[in-house]
């Protein structure tokens, strides 16, 4: 079936959420908000092409990340579902909803990343192509707090660990992800923005992050577009936003539903 590995959470029946991290994310990610927030809440959350342990095969294009989605739906339910997607994952929440309305209820955009300047993605890139794996745990651990991990809990952050950096080849430490489809997905989030059909939509933006992701011409095009079926809320937080704040996260999901 579908080249995605998925994490279900919750009751195997009812109506679902599935949710998306972020670009060199994992499905597992979400385990801790769904386990001690949404006990009561059927959750899917598969781990996106090119990142843990699903296929590594390209393309690495939103809309083969779209193909993968439909496909996993398609096998999960019969029913539109709610969809909470993190940085790239919320770039691919839109893509999915434009695709196929059909299968989206609403939308739940936490700290999207998409139309980004192409310098900006581009120095991202760059920057991992440079450093792309660790000496040792410690050295991750250390990269994870410089960069946006430092308002988690540190039980999620050695969840994090643990789960996501392996060893490589050569004796160091890298994420368990393919390195040639996360350059390829920092490409992607560099097109420009894309709105979604009319359904209702919740944006959060992470203020703490800067040159921000949501940049202002996507939020000025998303309430043009949208009216009153957008709702912005504004945390003060970094861009991290499920691993910061679950216990909000979980609140503004269970508000929707």
């Amino acid at each position: 079936m579908s080249a995605l590995n998925v994490y279900r959470f919750g009751p195997a029946a009812g109506p679902a959420v599935l949710v998306l991290h972020g670009v060199t994310g994992h499905g597992k990610r979400w385990e801790d908000l769904a386990a001690n927030h949404l006990p009561d809440v059927r959750i899917i959350a598969p781990d996106l092409r090119g990142h843990g342990r699903s296929s590594t095969l390209p393309p690495w294009t939103f809309e083969a990340v779209v193909d993968d989605l439909i496909e996993l739906l398609d096998a999960e339910t019969t029913e539109a579902v709610t969809v909470v997607g993190h940085s790239f994952g919320g770039a691919c929440a839109l893509y999915l909803a434009r695709r196929r309305p059909d299968l989206v209820r609403q939308l739940i955009l936490l700290d999207p990343a998409l139309g980004l300047e192409p310098d900006l993605a581009g120095e991202v890139a760059d920057s991992i192509l440079a450093e792309p794996d660790y000496e040792s745990v410690a050295h991750a651990r250390a990269d994870k707090l410089d960069s946006a991990w430092a308002d988690a809990e540190p039980h999620i952050l050695e969840a994090e660990l643990a789960e996501h950096l392996v060893r490589t080849e050569q004796g160091r430490y890298g994420w368990r992800m393919s390195l040639p489809a996360i350059i390829s997905y920092w490409g992607q989030m560099a097109r420009p923005f894309v709105l979604p059909p009319n359904l209702p939509m919740v944006l959060v933006q992470a203020l703490k992050v800067q040159p921000p992701f949501v940049t202002p011409a996507f939020r000025a095009a998303l309430a043009e577009h949208l009216g009153e079926r957008l709702t912005v809320h504004e945390w003060e937080c970094d861009h991290m936003i499920p691993q910061a704040l679950p216990a909000e996260t979980a609140a503004l999901i269970r508000s929707v539903l």
